[in-house]
């Protein structure tokens, strides 16, 4: 089967130039007193307090003796098998297998790396996507989150590509460690994938939780005909795709919540916008989503009624 792949918005000669703006403009933010969204800037307290709230929560989890429940929660993930069917999708593409993965932060819970290891040996996908948030920490060493991933992903066959986006916790400079891991990041841009004359585009967003410009927007309106899927680390761009014609949106962040009341209800998920698309499948208009609970969790690395997940999705051609 003829598979091809092509960045339909840039050629090779100006992307290089399009990543060094990128990553300067990333990098100013991150040094800046402000965090960038699709609703504008915001202040840094919020982080500062909610940070002082997750020790408080700790002290808590500790004192109640609760802690070592919510600590295996977090090492019991779920691979959760999806078929999404559309009247969209081309025919050579119906059958056509995609791995959601998100919110690893294995250098939180690094034990978690031999756990997903088992859940995917064997398991043979024709795409992988990778939605952000490899990182946990923000001071840990890149190697911390991304030898353990290499770790998770040993055992499972990719017969197309390996995509990836940044989350909020990635530095500029994951790009280069998840390419030495044989992923393609997708910054702001869109890639064909072509089979027997049929074809698909995935459009790749920076992070747009902590880090949106308007070149995430673009992306999203500049790509146009066939079947169309978006990746992206939160669903706060979910109503610019459906406007702009993507069928299916995959994401992560939220976590589900991670700490949730019984039957899954999240306390909390960080969303600035979009809060209907929380966690699992949801629908934007016309479009398709779904919110993974990650397979990692955020310091402290406990759930409770929220296991983290994998996600299987085999995208089927409706009738």
């Amino acid at each position: 089967m003829d598979t091809r792949y092509v960045d339909i918005q840039r050629p090779d000669a100006s992307r290089r130039a399009t990543r060094d703006a990128w990553a300067a403009e990333r990098q100013r933010i991150e040094r800046s007193r402000h965090w960038a969204s699709p609703e504008g800037r915001r202040t840094r307290w919020e982080s500062y307090a909610f940070c002082a709230a997750l020790w408080v929560f700790m002290i808590g989890v500790r004192l109640s003796g609760l802690y070592g429940y919510g600590r295996r929660n977090a090492l019991a993930p779920k691979l959760i098998e999806l078929d999404l069917s559309f009247p969209s999708l081309p025919v050579a593409f119906d059958g056509y297998r995609i791995l959601h993965i998100t919110d690893t932060h294995l250098d939180i819970l690094p034990e978690l790396a031999e756990v997903a290891r088992r859940m995917l040996a064997g398991i043979e996908v024709d795409l992988l996507a990778l939605t952000g948030d490899v990182l946990g920490r923000h001071s840990a060493p890149l190697e911390a989150a991304t030898r353990p991933l290499a770790e998770a992903l040993e055992g499972l066959r990719v017969r197309d590509r390996r995509l990836a986006v940044l989350g909020n916790h990635d530095p500029v400079e994951m790009v280069d460690a998840l390419d030495a891991l044989g992923f393609e990041v997708l910054i702001n841009e869109t890639m064909e994938i072509v089979r027997c004359g049929d074809r698909m585009l995935v459009t790749g967003l920076d992070d747009v939780h902590s880090f949106y410009t308007e070149a995430a927007h673009r992306a999203l309106f500049d790509a146009s005909g066939g079947f169309r899927i978006a990746v992206v680390h939160s669903p706060e761009m979910a109503d610019h795709a459906a406007r702009a014609g993507v069928a299916l949106y995959l994401c992560g962040h939220t976590h589900g919540g991670q700490v949730c009341l019984p039957g899954g209800r999240a306390l909390l998920t960080r969303l600035t916008r979009c809060r209907h698309a929380a966690s699992g499948l949801w629908q934007e208009g016309a479009m398709r989503g779904y919110t993974s609970r990650g397979l990692g969790s955020s310091w402290p690395p406990l759930r409770y009624n929220c296991r983290g997940d994998i996600t299987l999705i085999t995208l089927r051609k409706a009738e």
